[in-house]
This record gives C-alpha cells, structure tokens and sequence, in this order.
C-alpha cells in the first residue's frame, strides 16, 4: 500500500539528530535546547554537543549553538577539551551575534552618606563586597558605561625619576634589584594600605609593577616585596628613571577615579558629572579567562573543528602578585581571555574582545590552521593575539603553525601592561598577518621570533600583508619598531604595510626593525613615515632584502644599520627614502658588507645629502648606489600620507611599482577610552 510506506519514511525524516541547540539569557538548563525551550549556560550546550556526537558519531553536517542576544555573566570559563571536537564534515559552531560573554558581574553602587552637604562635591557611590573583605576576590579593574576607569595616581601629572639606584643586598645578589632612592615627598610611608600601592617604574623597552615592603622616610628608600628577578642593566631601577605610583587611596580626588580597599571590602568610585546611578552599569572582571581550549598536544589530544561567530568576549580580571611582577619584554608571560593549546582547524569570525586584563587571545601549543578574521580587540589591558611559545619545541606536533589573523582591528592596548604587542609571533611558523589595522599601542605592532642571533629558531616563513599600524610608543617606551623581528626567518615576508607615527620615550622609534640575527627576510612595498629614530633599522643579521619601499619623515635619521659583520648584512635597492632636517645613514656604516642601489633620494629642506659623511661619489666608488638618483620623486600629497606618485616622477625609470598609500579597512573599535595614566 502506498500510504504506509510514505508514513514510514515521513517518520524516518524526523528520527534522525537535531544539528541546532538554542541558548538564552532566558533559558532553562533542565529544558531540550531546542528553540521553544533554550538551555541557559554555553556549558550545558556543550554538554548537548557532546551527548549529540556521541550517539551519531556518523554525522556529517554542522552543529551549531545559537546563543541569543543578551549578557552573559560566566561562572567560569567556557572549557572545551579533545572530546568536544567536530570534523570536517560536521564542525561546531558556536554563534552568538549580539550575545556578550562576560567575565565581570555587575555591581550595585549607592551614593555615600557625606558627614557635610556641599553642592559642589560629586558624591562618591559606593559598595560593600564581603568577597573581597573575605580574600576571595580581588580586582584592579573597573569599567563604567563600558569604558575603563583608572584607579588614583600619584603624581596625577608626569612622573618622578629615581633619585639613586641602590645596588643589590647580599641576600638578593643575582636576582635583580629590590630598593631604589626617592626624592623627599614622592612616597611617604604613612599611606592609608601602603601595601596595596603599586610602583609602576619603567625601564628601556618594559615596565616592571612591584608592591611596596616598606618605605623609610628618614632615608627616602622604598623596599619592594621581591626583588625584580633580572640581574641586568636593562633590568634595573637606574638613576633617572621614571616611575609613578598607583591605587593610593589618599590621591583619590578626581571624576572617574575608583578605589577598593580590600581590608574591608569597601569600593568608592568618584563618577564624572554626567553620570547618573539610574543609568550607569558598572562591572567589575571575577575570570581571567573567558575561553579555555585545552587540547594535550603532547599527549595527541587536539581541539579540532570548533568555530566561534559574532560573539563580544569582555571583562576580565588581573590581578598583581603578592611579590609585584617584572615584565619581560612584550609582556610575554601574561595570559588571555581566549586561551588555546591544540586547538586546530577552528575559526573566530566577528567577534569582538574587549576590556580585559591581559591579551586578547593566545594559540599556544599545538595551534594549527587557525584563522581570526574580522575581529575588534580593544582596551587591552595587554595587547592583541599572541601565536606559539618562546621555546623551540623537538616535536612539531607541539608547534603551533599555519595562524591566520585578518581583516580585524587591534587597538587601545598596553592599559595594564604597556610593553604588551599587537601581534606577536614566537616559535612558529607559516602564519599570516594580513590587512589589519594596529594601533594605540605603547610598544611594537607586530613582532616575530623569540631567537637572539644565529642560532635555532622556529619562525619562518611567516607573512605580514598589508597591514597599517600606527600611533605606536607614543612616547611612553622605548627600543620598538611598527614591525621588530628576531632571529633567522628565512621565508618571512614583510609586504605592503603601512607603518607612521611611531614614537619611542629615547631612542629606538623604528618603523621596520630587524633586531639581533634577524635574517633572509624580503621587506618590500612597505610605506612607513613619521618615525621617530628611523624607517629602517637593522641591528644585525645577513641577506635581508629590503626594496620597493618609500621611508619617509624621520627624525632622527632614515636608514639605520647598528652592527658591522663580516657577511651581507643586507641588500637595500629600488626604494624611495624622504627626508628633511636629518642625516640619510644612521649609526654605523664601517666596511662595505652591505648593497645599496637603484634608489631615489630627496631631501626637502633643501640641505646637501651625504651618505655617512661621503659625497655621492665617494660613496659610489666604495660600490653602493652606482644606479641611484638624488632627485624629486614628486608624491601626490607626501605630509598628508598619501605617497602615489605623479605621472612624471622619476621613480617609473627606476622601474619603482606603485605602492597602496590608502588607509587599510577598520573594524569598529569599542567606545572610546581614555589612554594609559602618564603623559605622551
């Protein structure tokens, strides 16, 4: 009969997996997960995914978790292990346009009962939190309205300066320094909670943040609670250096400025003036982490085929150790609000990270074929991705590799940790970094390599496509480049940026910076201006190409070379280089182990040009620039960026190709928030 057999195979349509789980702010975690009765927590739909893949594990089409609009206050990370994997054919995918996960709660304020009434004084809001009274909470952030709010500084303009370096005791010999000199006033050792008050003291290229032992105001000396743990010049509290002081409780003064004392657990937030209790949300992060992907690369456990859309990730917590902390360079050591170990074949698309405490996100481990395309990451307390580790790993199983990140917007970072990168690359290799828009940094965009010299390193073959990072250092470190790179590279490829605006405290405001060893790269179609130091900047390595490239407006000198070694340090041909009121050549140019030719040279302020103390035609009998032209190459708008060249300029004869000066696609950063507390 022809009725059962149609009945039969209707039923077979509908027996089959459900590919689709539904979460909402209003869900129920005892309901199905299906659109009329949603679950309520991502872990719950987790647990679904799994159940689902375990009873079909044939499947073959996505799964995918539609968590609705609304925030979402996380108890504790979103933990995904080598058991919540998908396939190719049948990925996970978790999407969450307009869904926030957050890794703060919201606080409830109220105004303060003041022993005096006086309309001129905004009345502090405050809250209780027994949590924190109790030493099972600490925070060092807080946000209002979504924007970042600064706990009190001292002083609330500038900074001190070490008046002596104090030389290590016995006891601390080897480990760094513990002590430093103050001038009389800048510390005083009757500051309500002094030991909540935190040094921030900045070195060469990082900060280091301690917290205060004691402090002797007869000899003006400040002991730390540990020494820093770097026994190096770099590293030390040296005469002159500038440091400030943070959360001390007796220079609360000013709108917008918050303090916790954490003995009692009493918050008080001084608001601006246009913000009202009724209308203002204030959050304050509980979880450093937001997303933990744990795979055991060393054991063969991986995270494959999981994909996050349209989520916004916020709020997370960081909080200074008891012995205060010493940063290396790029704040390498700090974590992420999405942490990965073995996560492969996975996608982060749309998505937006923002007011956290340390980076953006970490693919560490094992990472593979990972791509972030199309994401805002903003007001970083660190800085935007970090991709592999610093140590070179035997088995490439435990290399992480084959990282894409495009196509998304890395700004307002460093607010905690001001040495943090925009990008940084370790030991890995074949990543691609492309048509990104970085900048509002305090130290490098973009750094590849973790190898000092000639020897092992695992970066290679990595590409930087496209990008334009500007607004870096802005005064506040030093020894930086819009890109700085480390190491032997062979295969790596630096193309097409647009880099301007990079501006170190003292020296080493680099556009493109290839530090000790950097090695066999190709630099070319690059635009980079307004540098501080120079455009180009080769501490040493051996056969870079650097070409196609115009270097324009820096202030110090343009092309800088540090190092003489007895091979080719590098090849430098068919670029442009744009001057005025600097030397060309910077630093050291003894010996002849380096190739210039084929370039255009212009000085605008009408000046003579030398090429390290030479004439052009010494310079051209040692063998460099035989084919190279002092001339005009007539850019269309050169002090407005815009480096397109007209149609008689004499770069065409030179075979230069046209170079992109246009601004690269930005995504929509967060709402605007104020910049890091001391002076640019």
């Amino acid at each position: 009969m022809v009725i059962p057999i149609l009945t039969a195979y209707t039923l077979n349509l509908h027996t089959g997996p459900t590919t689709n789980v539904f979460v909402s702010i209003h869900g129920d975690d005892a309901g199905t997960g299906q659109a009329s009765q949603p679950f309520h927590t991502l872990e719950r739909a987790r647990d679904e995914v799994r159940r689902i893949r375990a009873s079909y594990p044939a499947l073959d089409r996505p799964i995918t978790v539609h968590v609705s609009p609304g925030f979402y206050t996380l108890e504790q990370p979103l933990t995904l292990t080598w058991i919540d994997s998908g396939t190719t054919q049948s990925p996970t995918i978790y999407d969450g346009k307009g869904a926030i996960l957050s890794g703060g709660v919201s606080l409830n304020l109220k105004r303060a009962k003041l022993s005096t009434k006086s309309d001129s004084i905004q009345v502090p809001w405050t809250a209780e939190l027994p949590s924190v009274a109790s030493g099972d909470w600490r925070f060092s952030q807080l946000f209002v309205n979504g924007q970042r709010r600064f706990r009190p500084r001292y002083p609330k303009q500038g900074t001190f300066n070490i008046s002596s370096e104090i030389q290590p005791s016995a006891e601390h010999k080897g480990q760094g320094e513990s002590q430093f000199k103050f001038a009389p006033g800048a510390i005083a050792s009757n500051w309500h909670n002094l030991n909540d008050v935190e040094v921030l003291t900045f070195h060469i290229w990082d900060m280091s943040r301690m917290r205060i032992g004691s402090v002797d105001s007869t000899t003006n000396v400040v002991t730390f609670t540990a020494p820093t743990g770097y026994d190096a010049g770099w590293a030390n509290f040296s005469t002159g250096n500038r440091y400030l002081l943070e959360n001390v409780p007796d220079a609360l003064s000013d709108p917008g400025e918050w303090y916790l004392d954490n003995a009692n657990g009493m918050l008080t937030y001084l608001p601006k003036p246009n913000e009202t209790l009724a209308q203002s949300k204030v959050i304050a992060p509980r979880l450093d982490r937001i997303v933990d992907i744990e795979g055991k690369p060393d054991q063969g456990q991986f995270v494959d085929n999981v994909s996050f859309k349209g989520f916004t990730f916020a709020y997370t917590n960081w909080v200074l150790p008891k012995q205060g902390r010493f940063f290396p360079q790029a704040e390498i050591d700090l974590g992420a609000a999405i942490h990965a170990l073995g996560w492969r074949k996975g996608r982060m698309d749309h998505c937006s990270i923002t007011h956290i405490g340390e980076y953006a996100i970490e693919l560490l481990n094992g990472c593979r074929d990972v791509t972030i395309d199309h994401c805002a990451m903003t007001d970083l307390g660190a800085g935007g991705v970090k991709i592999g580790q610093t140590n070179t790993m035997p088995d490439e199983s435990d290399t992480a590799h084959d990282i894409t990140v495009q196509n998304c917007e890395i700004s307002a970072g460093g607010r905690v940790h001001p040495a943090a990168i925009g990008v940084w690359i370790g030991q890995s290799h074949h990543n691609t970094i492309a048509h990104n828009s970085i900048h509002d940094l305090y130290y490098t965009g973009i750094s590849v390599g973790w190898t000092w010299g000639y020897g092992l390193s695992q970066a290679h073959h990595n590409r930087l496509i496209g990008n334009e990072i500007y607004d870096i250092g802005q005064k506040v470190l030093s020894d930086m480049g819009g890109i700085y790179t480390l190491g032997i590279e062979p295969g790596t490829t630096i193309d097409g940026n647009i880099i301007h605006d990079v501006d170190s405290y003292s020296y080493g405001g680099w556009g493109i910076y290839p530090d000790e060893g950097s090695s066999q790269e190709l630099i070319q179609n690059n635009i980079v201006y307004r540098t501080k130091s120079g455009g180009f900047h080769q501490h040493y390595g051996r056969e870079n190409v650097i070409r196609n490239n115009i270097f324009a407006f820096a202030r110090d000198a343009e092309i800088i070379r540090t190092r003489a070694e007895d091979h080719l340090s590098f090849t430098f041909e068919n670029n442009i280089v744009y001057w005025k009121d600097a030397p060309l050549l910077g630093s050291n140019w003894s010996g002849n182990n380096y190739r210039l030719d084929r370039n255009i040279y212009w000085r605008t302020d009408g000046k003579p040009i030398d090429f390290a103390g030479m004439s052009l035609d010494d310079w051209q009998k040692k063998g460099q620039d035989r084919h190279s032209v002092i001339a005009d190459p007539l850019f269309m708008n050169p002090e407005q960026g815009d480096f397109r060249l007209k149609s008689n300029s004499p770069a065409w004869r030179l075979n230069f190709h046209p170079v992109d000066s246009k601004p690269r696609v930005r995504q929509k950063p967060s709402p605007a928030n104020p910049a890091f507390p001391i002076p640019k």
